[in-house]
């Protein structure tokens, strides 16, 4: 595989959590291409938001040389980093680097310049900032993340091994993006579009929880898996499972049958040789005309040309 550079942008201030993110999905394995950097404006030492220094051991020339960029928040957000920070994200974007920001680490981006007539987002307490400050873009409220090719940006903290895993899935597939997802003990693949956060509190211990019903459903996605089915394994009505499942995941049942099922397709593309019509059955999408509409419309492509690219985990 074509070695591919990930270089991870740490300003002053920068957030552990979020740093760690990019830095535990886009390690170095077997079974990837990535060749990781974190690197930062070397003039000045950079300190974490809980006060210990990173020591680096690159630059920000590292900015120029990167394939893909990643820039995690940062604790005094509403100040724009250095100078010679935005100057080089500037020359990065302008290159055509793809770059990616997690939580408030849009900011960075924005300073830059380079989200100016973008939709975009941010952790859900910032977004008034962000658009008070740069009302040359506009932020949605309500996603885990956006890709605007080559420009990606996420929600809060963990919203980011969300935006992490999906540009491993672009790049490499989802058997090798759900592997990742199961190290790191992960959701494999939350859909970008669905709610930032939950509004009401998640159930308690000894309250009804959907847990196992999604896992039963996972194991059982060639079934047509109606709502009455699915509220009848919870043991609740079907109203109350449809609100409670959106309470606990963000998405409605539906939504997140389809995206398990797209999920499961690509896997099956890129790990075996069944035809459409079979991953299509086996996926419960009924047919391969509807497996190819759902994954045109989901995915940008066609089963044929997705299993062509990244069949056998070997993209």
């Amino acid at each position: 595989m074509t070695e591919h550079r990930v270089t991870v942008l740490a300003v002053g201030g920068v957030l552990p959590i979020d740093l760690g993110i990019p830095t535990q999905i886009f390690k170095a394995r077997p079974n990837t291409p990535y060749a990781l950097t974190v690197c930062g404006d070397t003039e000045e030492p950079v300190t974490t938001s809980a006060g210990f220094t990173l020591g680096l051991t690159a630059g920000l020339d590292a900015l120029a040389e990167a394939d893909t960029i990643i820039v995690p928040g940062f604790e005094d957000y509403r100040r724009p980093p250095t100078p010679r920070v935005r100057a080089a994200l500037r020359r990065a974007g302008r290159a055509g680097i793809r770059i990616a920001s997690i939580c408030t680490g849009a900011f960075a981006v924005a300073a830059a310049g380079l989200l100016d007539g973008h939709t975009v987002t941010t952790h859900w307490a910032s977004a008034d900032d962000l658009e008070a400050l740069y009302p040359r873009l506009r932020v949605d409220r309500n996603v885990l993340y956006i890709d605007n090719d080559p420009l990606l940006t996420s929600a809060g903290v963990t919203a980011g091994i969300d935006l992490c895993l999906h540009l491993v899935r672009k790049d490499l597939g989802a058997a090798v993006a759900n592997d990742i997802a199961r190290e790191i003990v992960a959701a494999p693949h939350r859909d970008g579009g669905q709610a930032q956060y939950i509004t009401r509190s998640l159930p308690t211990p000894r309250s009804i929880t959907l847990a196992a019903t999604r896992e039963w459903a996972l194991r059982s996605l060639e079934e047509d898996l109606t709502i009455p089915e699915l509220a009848d394994h919870a043991g609740v009505s079907p109203r109350t499972l449809t609100r409670l499942w959106r309470q606990e995941t963000g998405t409605s049942p539906h939504r997140w049958l389809l995206t398990a099922r797209l999920n499961r397709a690509r896997e099956l593309l890129e790990t075996t040789d069944l035809q459409v019509e079979q991953i299509a059955t086996r996926c419960g999408l009924g047919s391969g005309a509807n497996l190819r509409a759902r994954f045109r419309d989901t995915v940008g492509t066609t089963p044929t040309a997705y299993r062509r690219t990244f069949a056998h985990g070997t993209a």
